[in-house]
């Protein structure tokens, strides 16, 4: 008996043993579960900033600041990170540049102004530097962000909302404790009582997220009257469905079009272009150009002026380009001429650029887009294949300016243009598609939704004698006429078209056709990669059937 007492006491102590195990593990399971709850993350001894009901507090390169009149100050490299990612010092003028939404604005060290879209705005406070950092008075700009912003002395916190975001309000059902996480045993981060408005954040697990009045986010179960009080914003786009534009040639002697034509939704006119280093536009419109858009207009047409470079060269164009005041000019003068002829949109067809502008370039059309949308009026822009020659495709970043305009034309055609020592098609298939998947890939990462394909309604002759070449331009409905009776026409299934050759007094002549099936094709493609739509170069060069391609490719 004795020693079965022995062996039972012996159990029952490993028995307790195990039990207090359990629950130390259990405690420490509780601790671990419970500890991150109490853990509080405003940061003491700075200004806590919250962007949209994150804390970004952790993120900023430099510290918010607010003086003794509540003047909120971020720095310039803040404000690119949040706002506007192509803020800019421009060191000629000393001053910063910054774009938003339909605003644009410039603001120099130590003046009580700043001009947005062009006109001055008195301020009460100045931009300054300190810790060789920009510090802009984000409180005295918040027209130019779209923003609303608050400061709570008493919590140390600054919380500014994009007023073209959805935001929702509440009411706090009862006196409540609001939990930096969502449960009871959680930290209290604030007070409020019952009927207190709160902004309401999300619902998660049968709590609500909200911020207070303080600008402090946690939780409470108990939130009524929930309700939106702004939406989010989302921009219309002037086409339904896919782009199909027609670049028209346009002179004042010209005679007005009459006839509408099956297949597009947009024209690009030749209206204006630069016209010399004071940044002046040369008009084009008058009388005739006005009959122009009205029948366009009647037609259901945007129209889409196009505004090129070619009457002045590269070092008028870079001069423009490096000098805000200039660009400034030009874009003043785009918008006047947008407005006062009720155009839909600008088409910039900027040429032949010296490389190293390439950024100002993108400058320009930062500076111009804003502008463009304040009055809803659209921008594209055309450029050419990337990875060709300096002043041909490497003045163009084509991310950026994927990023800026509404629409980026890759004008898919002078594959071999009129500089080139050997024959060849002026736009095969299979080139098309490779530099398609340049711009949509991670080479230049331009949204596919954005980018229009442009087509060539003319190809080349071209002639070879004695180890010379040269070529002629053909247009689409005079290739036939151009070759001798009989001339036979072989398929191309890489390139996508016909190609002939014949001999004729002793040189020889060859030609990549342009024709409906191979328009045809490059819609394949275009529809291959969804991409925005289509435009063709230009009015007059086409064949009597190909609009009726067009009509049935582009919305297939």
């Amino acid at each position: 008996m004795r020693a079965k007492r022995v062996a039972e006491n012996k159990k029952g102590k490993m028995l307790k043993k195990i039990v207090v195990t359990i629950l130390f593990l259990i405690c420490i399971c509780v601790v671990i579960n419970i500890a991150p709850n109490y853990v509080q993350n405003e940061l003491k001894g700075k200004i806590n900033l919250i962007i949209n009901n994150n804390n970004v507090t952790t993120s900023l390169k430099y510290d918010v600041i607010v003086d003794e009149n509540e003047v909120i100050y971020l720095s310039s490299k803040d404000i690119g990170n949040f706002f506007d990612q192509n803020i800019f010092y421009d060191n000629v003028y000393n001053q910063i540049i910054t774009t938003s939404g339909t605003k644009v604005a410039t603001i120099e060290p130590d003046k009580k102004e700043m001009y947005v879209n062009s006109s001055k705005v008195n301020i009460y406070a100045t931009m300054t530097k300190k810790d060789d950092a920009f510090y802009l008075p984000f409180s005295e700009m918040k027209n130019v962000y779209n923003v609303d912003i608050k400061y709570s002395k008493e919590t140390g916190v600054v919380t500014i909302d994009s007023l073209d975001k959805e935001q929702k309000m509440g009411n706090s059902g009862n006196n409540a404790s609001v939990k930096y996480k969502p449960t009871k045993l959680s930290k209290t981060l604030d007070k409020i009582k019952k009927g207190e408005s709160v902004i309401v954040i999300e619902n998660k697990d049968g709590w609500n997220k909200i911020r207070t009045s303080k600008g402090l986010i946690g939780y409470v179960k108990d939130v009524a009257n929930i309700h939106n009080v702004r939406d989010d914003m989302e921009e219309t786009k002037q086409i339904e469905g896919k782009v199909s534009l027609l670049w028209d040639y346009y002179t004042s002697v010209v005679p007005t079009r009459t006839e509408k034509i099956e297949g597009i939704n947009v024209v690009s006119p030749s209206f204006a272009y630069l016209k010399n280093t004071q940044a002046e536009l040369q008009n084009k419109i008058g009388e005739a150009g006005k009959n122009y858009i009205n029948w366009a207009q009647g037609c259901g047409y945007k129209v889409w002026a196009a505004i090129s470079n070619s009457e002045v060269g590269k070092a008028v164009t870079s001069e423009v380009l490096n000098d805000y005041k200039l660009r400034e000019k030009l874009i003043n003068n785009i918008i006047e001429l947008t407005t006062n002829y009720n155009l839909d949109g600008i088409n910039i067809d900027f040429e032949y650029m010296k490389e190293e502008d390439k950024d100002m370039f993108s400058q320009f059309l930062i500076e111009l887009a804003p502008r463009l949308k304040e009055y809803g009026k659209v921008l594209s822009v055309d450029v050419t294949a990337p990875d060709g020659s300096p002043d041909w495709s490497l003045c163009y970043n084509r991310n950026k300016i994927g990023q800026v305009a509404d629409y980026i034309i890759f004008m898919a055609y002078d594959q071999h243009g009129i500089s080139s020592t050997t024959p060849g098609t002026t736009a095969g298939a299979d080139w098309v598609e490779v530099n398609v998947n340049k711009f949509i890939g991670t080479q230049e990462e331009v949204d596919a939704n954005k980018l229009i394909l442009g087509m060539p309604f003319y190809t080349r002759l071209w002639k070879e004698k004695d180890e010379e070449v040269e070529s002629t331009v053909v247009w689409m409905k005079n290739v036939d006429s151009k070759l001798p009776a009989g001339t036979e026409k072989k398929w191309d299934e890489n390139l996508k078209q016909y190609y002939v050759e014949y001999e004729q007094n002793g040189s020889t002549y060859k030609m990549w056709i342009e024709d409906e099936r191979s328009i045809k094709e490059k819609f394949g493609i275009m529809n291959k990669y969804n991409l925005a739509g289509a435009a063709y170069w230009q009015k007059d060069f086409e064949s009597s059937d190909i609009w009726n391609i067009v009509k049935e490719e582009i919305n297939k």
